[in-house]
C-alpha cells in the first residue's frame, strides 16, 4: 500500500515494491493539504521534497532518489475533469519533440495507485530551476532594495545580457517547435525556466499545445500574454461558435506572447493591465516606443533600439505581419556582445561559484601565502559538495576572485546559500554564480556592477 501524509515532514515507511503498476504515495487528490511523501518509480524509491506548483488538473513535485538524483514529477489529478486528457496530450507532444536543448526533457511516464485506491498518471521530468516569472519578481525586489534615497530607483528591468539570453533560447525552442508543426499556445514567464546545468532557458508545460491547422483546444494562452486573434477565438468559443480546421490560431500567437515577456523583462513592469487598455489596442507601437524612451534615460549608452524593433515585430495585431521565430533569430540584437550584471549571476545558478571580497593583492604575490589560500579555500568549499576545480587569478580579469567549479549545480547552490554573508579575515563574502561555459574557456569577464 502507498503511504500518504500532510505537508509536514513526518516520518513514513517505504512502500513495498509491487510487480504490477508503479506505486506512488498519494492522497488521491482528495485533500489538497496532503501531498505524496514517496514515489516508487521504475523500481526505485524517490522522496518528495516539495510541491513546486499546483494547477487545476495537475500538481508538480520536486523528488529525490537515494542516489542524490533530483527530478520533477507532474501528477495529473484523476478526480478533475480532463485529467487523463491533459496527461495524454502533454505526453504525446513531449514524446514528439524530445531532444532539443531548450525544451524540458521527459524521462518517462508511469501510473500510480494511491493508498485510497485512486490511479493517477504521472510524467517524470527534468528538474529545472528559476522561472522567468521568479526572475521578474526578484529583479523588481533588487531594484527597490538597492536604490537611491527613498528606497527605490527607476524600474530598470533586467540587463540586456539576460534579456538577450532568454530571447535567443526561447526563439530557438519556438523555431524547432514550429518546424515540427506545433504551437505552444501558453507561453508566459512561468513556463520559461532556467536550467542550471545546461545554462539555458527551457520551455515547459505543453498541455495546451496543438498541431497548426488542427487546433483541438478551445481556450488557449494566459491573460496578459494572449494574442488578439486568440482573444477573439476565446470569445467566439464562449459564445458557442466552433472554430474548425485552419481557421484556428497559428504559431504567430507564440511570438506575440514572447514579445510581451521580453518587454516585461526589459522594462521591469507587469503589462497585464496595459495590454488590456484601449490605448494599447489603438497603438501598441507607440506604447513600446514610450517604454524604451523612458528606460533609455536610465541606461543611455546601451543600444536598445534593436531590441525595441525585435519586440515590435512580434506585436503586430495582424498575425500575418508578425516575424517568425526563425527570422527573429536573425535580428541584429543577437550580434551585440553584452556582459552580465552582477545581479544576473546571483539570480541564475550554475555549477561554478564566484567568491568576491576575499583576497587582498598582497596575498597574490607571495607564493607561499597564495598556495595556503588555495588549500584553505578548497578545504572550505568541499564542505558543501564535490569540488572539480578551483581558480584564483593573480591578474585581471578576475584578479583576486575565487572561482569554484562544483560537480553539479545543486552543490554550488548549497555553497552559495551557506557562504553568502560569511566572514573570512573580517571580510564579508559575496557569492555569485558564474557561467560554466565561460569558466571552461578561461573567459573571466568583468561583470557590470
Amino acid at each position: 500500500m502507498a503511504h500518504c501524509g500532510p505537508d509536514s515532514n513526518g516520518k513514513v515507511s517505504a512502500p513495498r515494491p509491487d510487480s504490477g503498476a508503479v506505486i506512488m504515495a498519494s492522497q488521491g487528490s482528495v485533500d489538497q493539504s496532503m501531498k505524496p511523501v514517496l514515489f516508487e518509480i521504475f523500481g526505485e524509491i524517490w522522496t518528495v521534497q516539495s510541491r513546486l506548483g499546483q494547477g487545476v488538473s495537475a500538481s508538480v513535485y520536486r523528488v529525490s532518489s537515494g542516489r542524490a538524483t533530483t527530478a520533477a514529477v507532474k501528477e495529473f489529478q484523476a478526480d478533475t475533469q480532463g485529467g487523463d486528457y491533459g496527461y495524454h496530450k502533454e505526453r504525446s507532444v513531449l514524446e514528439d519533440i524530445q531532444g532539443h536543448k531548450n525544451i524540458v526533457t521527459l524521462y518517462g511516464v508511469f501510473t500510480n495507485h494511491s493508498c485510497m485506491g485512486v490511479s493517477t498518471r504521472c510524467l517524470l521530468l527534468e528538474l529545472l530551476d528559476v522561472s522567468v516569472s521568479e526572475l521578474l519578481v526578484r529583479g523588481s525586489a533588487q531594484t527597490g532594495s538597492s536604490g537611491t534615497q527613498g528606497g527605490s530607483r527607476p524600474q530598470q528591468g533586467h540587463s540586456m545580457w539576460l534579456v538577450q539570453h532568454c530571447a535567443r533560447d526561447v526563439l530557438e525552442a519556438l523555431a524547432f517547435l514550429h518546424r515540427e508543426g506545433y504551437v505552444h499556445a501558453d507561453l508566459k514567464p512561468r513556463n520559461v525556466l532556467w536550467s542550471a546545468d545546461d545554462e539555458c532557458f527551457k520551455l515547459i508545460d505543453f498541455g495546451l499545445s496543438f498541431k497548426e491547422g488542427n487546433q483541438d483546444v478551445k481556450y488557449i494562452q494566459t491573460d496578459g500574454y494572449r494574442a488578439p486573434e486568440a482573444e477573439l477565438q476565446n470569445s467566439l468559443a464562449q459564445a458557442g461558435v466552433e472554430v474548425k480546421g485552419d481557421s484556428g490560431c497559428t504559431a504567430a500567437v507564440d511570438l506575440w506572447s514572447l514579445g510581451i515577456i521580453l518587454l516585461e523583462m526589459y522594462s521591469g513592469i507587469k503589462l497585464k493591465e496595459t495590454v488590456r487598455s484601449k490605448e494599447w489596442k489603438d497603438n501598441s507601437a507607440a506604447i513600446v516606443d514610450h517604454i524604451f524612451a523612458s528606460n533609455s534615460l536610465v541606461c543611455p549608452a546601451i543600444p536598445v533600439y534593436h531590441l525595441r524593433d525585435l519586440i515590435k515585430s512580434m506585436l503586430h495585431n495582424n498575425p500575418k505581419h508578425r516575424c517568425t521565430a526563425e527570422t527573429a533569430l536573425l535580428s541584429p540584437f543577437f550580434s551585440i556582445p553584452f556582459a552580465p550584471h552582477i545581479e544576473d549571476l546571483v539570480l541564475l545558478p550554475s555549477p561554478v561559484l564566484r567568491l568576491l571580497n576575499l583576497i587582498d593583492d598582497s596575498h597574490l604575490h607571495n607564493e607561499e601565502e597564495y598556495e595556503d589560500i588555495l588549500e584553505d579555500m578548497k578545504e572550505e568549499c568541499q564542505k558543501y559538495g564535490s569540488v572539480v576545480s578551483l581558480l584564483i587569478p593573480k591578474e585581471n580579469p578576475g584578479k583576486g576572485q575565487v572561482f569554484v567549479e562544483y560537480a553539479n549545480s545543486s552543490d554550488s547552490k548549497e555553497a552559495q546559500r551557506l557562504l553568502t554573508g560569511r566572514t573570512f579575515d573580517g571580510k564579508f563574502v559575496v557569492a555569485t554564480f558564474y557561467p560554466l561555459s565561460a569558466y571552461k574557456r578561461g573567459y573571466l569577464y568583468q561583470t557590470v556592477q
